[in-house]
């Protein structure tokens, strides 16, 4: 008998450890799991958590056991249809079950249910976004754009004033002194003995005594001639540039609101928009969203207004790009942001403003966007606006299109649109 006992202390954070693993480990079941689960869900639903079901059969694991070897007996308590030498017939596979029901009652076999569990909020989240990227993330290194900032590194012999490192500076002149004055100090102590030797035999008027005192004054004299500090003993302190990584990015949403798009257009759109926004802030720290709303006019708003203002009007959508345009230059131009674009609209703009969007979306958009995506929210054939946007898909790679006719289309043309690129 082999008994293995668990006597780890329990700590608060044992459990999570153990989901954590128990999720790695059956990751493709419970990616299977959630893929079932959305498809009957609402986009205004999916900032929550959901309770899924495992079949026990995916649960199985290889266990350790005592082989039986031998001849051996068992009784079985409340036996009463079986004695010693009946043969007992082999039940296939597939007779009996239970538990998932679809079929005629019986009174044989037996089962084992589904294992369901419930996912929280941030665990059906990640499975339902860990597919899904900013396009060309890996491409353009959205967290390795270079910039660079001023670093210490060492000292140099050359540099301003202001950067004058005085202990470093004062330990050279030192060493240079100690240097240059080694010979003179040996020679200084070798006259300086020599002369106690004198004075005590010859006197203090001797010559050879007065000698050795001139000697020695010269000797200190070159000593005291050595700089205590010169310009080659000066040391600065030593800045380089060097990359640093930077993070930030900056999504533009524009929705069409005219009096074209009906409540059912709207609806959609927003729910793209609702899924693209909780996508970005998920997922990206330090990334800021612009929402611009339009009709006849722009106008840049807030998350409540561009999801429940109930404002609408005449269809002119060069005024959203615009005012994009505008607000990149004058917030983002400089070099240290990321941006990227998407718009929904039924695509019924006026006729002659749509080579203006052509021409302002290729000209003045895309050359500053790493991405941008254009869904037309439509049932029937794709409007003047569609057919204008067209004509840049293959001069932008940065640049692309899906249509939606219903809301059942969200979940495959967002995927579609922001699915990560492999390079």
């Amino acid at each position: 008998m082999v008994r293995i006992i668990d006597r780890r202390f329990d700590s608060k954070n044992k459990s999570a450890v153990n989901r954590q693993r128990f999720l790695r480990r059956f990751r493709k079941q419970i990616r299977r799991a959630v893929g079932e689960a959305i498809a009957g869900r609402s986009i205004r639903d999916l900032d929550h958590g959901e309770k899924i079901s495992i079949p026990a059969r995916d649960l199985n694991e290889p266990q350790f056991d005592h082989g039986r070897g031998g001849i051996w007996e068992k009784v079985f308590a409340g036996n009463d249809q079986f004695k010693a030498g009946d043969s007992i017939a082999r039940r296939p596979p597939s007779d009996g079950g239970g538990g998932s029901g679809g079929g005629q009652a019986s009174n044989e076999g037996e089962g084992e249910d589904d294992f369901a569990f419930q996912l929280s909020r941030e665990e059906f989240l990640d499975v339902f976004f860990e597919d899904l990227a900013l396009p060309n993330l890996v491409r353009t290194q959205l967290a390795r754009i270079t910039d660079f900032k001023s670093q210490r590194a060492g000292f140099s012999t050359d540099g301003s004033p202001s950067n004058i490192n005085i202990v470093r500076s004062m330990r050279s002149a030192l060493g240079r002194r100690l240097a240059l004055g080694s010979p003179f100090s040996s020679r200084l102590r070798d006259l300086q003995a020599e002369l106690e030797e004198k004075t005590a035999t010859l006197g203090e008027d001797h010559d050879e005594v007065r000698a050795l005192r001139e000697e020695i004054a010269r000797v200190r004299a070159k000593i005291e001639a050595i700089p205590f500090i010169d310009s080659f003993d000066l040391r600065y302190n030593n800045r380089i540039v060097v990359p640093k990584p930077i993070t930030q990015a900056v999504m533009f949403c524009l929705m069409d609101v005219s009096g074209s798009m009906d409540e059912q257009k709207k609806a959609t759109a927003k729910r793209f928009f609702m899924l693209l926004y909780l996508f970005l802030t998920r997922n990206y720290e330090h990334i800021d969203v612009v929402f611009i709303r339009h009709h006849t006019k722009a106008r840049e708003v807030d998350e409540e207004d561009f999801f429940h203002s109930r404002e609408s009007g005449g269809t002119v959508v060069s005024s959203a790009l615009t005012m994009m345009r505008d607000i990149i230059h004058e917030r983002y131009a400089g070099g240290g942001w990321n941006i990227y674009g998407a718009q929904a609209s039924d695509g019924d703009n006026w006729d002659n403003d749509s080579p203006v969007c052509r021409e302002l979306l290729g000209e003045h958009i895309l050359p500053w966007c790493r991405h941008f995506a254009y869904i037309e929210i439509t049932p029937g054939e794709p409007q003047n606006l569609w057919r204008e946007y067209e004509k840049l898909l293959p001069a932008h790679p940065n640049f692309a299109m899906q249509n939606i006719e219903d809301p059942s289309q969200i979940y495959p043309v967002f995927r579609e649109l922001f699915r990560k690129t492999v390079v």
